[in-house]
């Protein structure tokens, strides 16, 4: 059995100084050396990190001893002793990603493996800056806690995903539940129980996307979150860009277009004003205004409580003006997305998000104007592809997200 107490040792650095500090980073190197390879040789692991076989071996006695990895059998060898190759115990520990929607919430667990062990999809929840809202949110959260067969103590951290400026690092929400100077982080952490993590959602969908989804072996990489507001996730060179401040990554917030419609940035033109989600509905009414037709108008009441979802599905249906629409807001989506593969010539672009779900009427504009406003040199290099995971981006993104910090210290 574990010794669950040690296990948290290994990830905190508190009342820890001198020898017993650096065992524990180099019990954490360890970790993340077996994460990334899967398995490894005590050889192979005094050789890339560095230390002595005797230091090794007894490292990895102790991180036997305490349930997170295991001898996994001997390999081949053409002579003297088979090795013994060391890998991560699946069920020793778990992380929870918290995907937060504008109507509904994706949650999950993870185990040491990196396997997602189970999900709960679009459960009913509305975002909203109020602290009935944030109740709204802990209680589902804990719920899913209640109810998985895993012991509360195994689940090391959890990450939530919100949408809008998120500093990772201080935990700081600065466009949902700031009602207190106490980071959001905290808050959450003290009433969950679990360490706990915050990231922007777009973000951690992309972090999702990067390490188990769509990108295979490439280093320059682009997530577009198309959903009510456009986010962007940027991996450069292997890894991902935060930017000085965390905030990196606004792209729903270039001012491509010269209007008076004002962003929920509070700026005017911005890109989200004319093609993003919340732009799809803005349009859908006034054309239903001006007397267009749609078969939505035929199953709701009017257009008030009207959703994304609600065009997306009728544009699969082949409602009309729904796919016009689309259309029309992946050609302007397309042309800010030039800018971006102008600037960074990525290998890769990945559309992810509600919009996707309708296939190739948003994409297909999204590449011709792709084709009409990039340079053609740097065009031709760049794939499109649409996303992986999903629903299940955010969740596996958060995953990782908590993983990673918590081993990373």
């Amino acid at each position: 059995m574990p010794k669950q107490h040690s296990i948290f040792e290994i990830f905190s650095e508190e009342n820890t100084t001198g020898v017993a500090l650096k065992n524990k980073a180099l019990k954490r190197a360890i970790i993340n050396s077996l994460d990334d390879s899967g398995n490894a040789t005590i050889a192979e692991l005094v050789q890339k990190l560095n230390i002595s076989t005797p230091k090794a071996t007894s490292l990895i006695n102790e991180l036997n001893q305490d349930g997170l990895i295991r001898d996994e059998g001997k390999i081949d060898s053409t002579g003297g002793r088979p090795a013994s190759r060391f890998g991560l115990v699946a069920d020793s520990c778990f992380f929870i990603g918290v995907d937060v929607n504008r109507y509904y919430i994706n949650i999950g667990l993870l185990d040491f493996k990196k396997n997602l062990v189970t999900t709960k999809l679009q459960v009913p929840f509305l975002l909203e800056n109020t602290v009935a809202s944030l109740n709204d949110l802990l209680k589902i959260i804990n719920d899913f806690i209640s109810g998985i067969k895993i012991p509360k103590k195994k689940i090391l951290a959890l990450c939530v995903n919100l949408s809008g400026r998120i500093n990772t690092n201080s935990g700081y929400s600065y466009s949902f539940f700031n009602f207190s100077e106490e980071p959001l982080s905290t808050r959450l952490e003290k009433e969950i129980g679990i360490r706990t993590f915050l990231e922007n959602d777009s973000r951690a969908m992309a972090y999702g996307e990067f390490h188990s989804g769509a990108v295979a072996n490439e280093k320059n990489v682009l997530f577009v979150n198309l959903d009510y507001g456009i986010g962007l996730g940027i991996l450069i060179d292997g890894k991902v860009y935060y930017g000085k401040s965390g905030f990196g990554g606004e792209f729903g917030h270039i001012p491509l277009f010269t209007n008076e419609i004002i962003c929920q940035c509070g700026k005017k033109g911005c890109l989200e004003t004319e093609g993003s989600g919340q732009a799809l509905i803005r349009l859908f009414k006034e054309k239903i205004e001006q007397g267009s037709t749609s078969s939505i108008i035929s199953t709701k009441q009017g257009t008030n409580d009207l959703r994304l979802s609600d065009i997306v599905n009728a544009a699969l249906n082949e409602d009309v003006l729904s796919i016009e629409l689309i259309e029309d807001i992946g050609e302007k989506i397309g042309r800010g997305l030039a800018i971006l593969i102008n600037i960074f010539n990525p290998e890769l672009v990945i559309l992810g998000g509600k919009l996707t779900e309708s296939g190739d009427y948003i994409r297909l504009p999204i590449r011709s104007a792709l084709n009409k406003y990039s340079l053609s040199l740097v065009n031709n290099d760049t794939q499109l592809r649409i996303s992986k995971l999903g629903e299940k981006a955010g969740i596996i993104g958060g995953c990782l997200i908590a993983k990673h910090k918590l081993i990373s210290g």
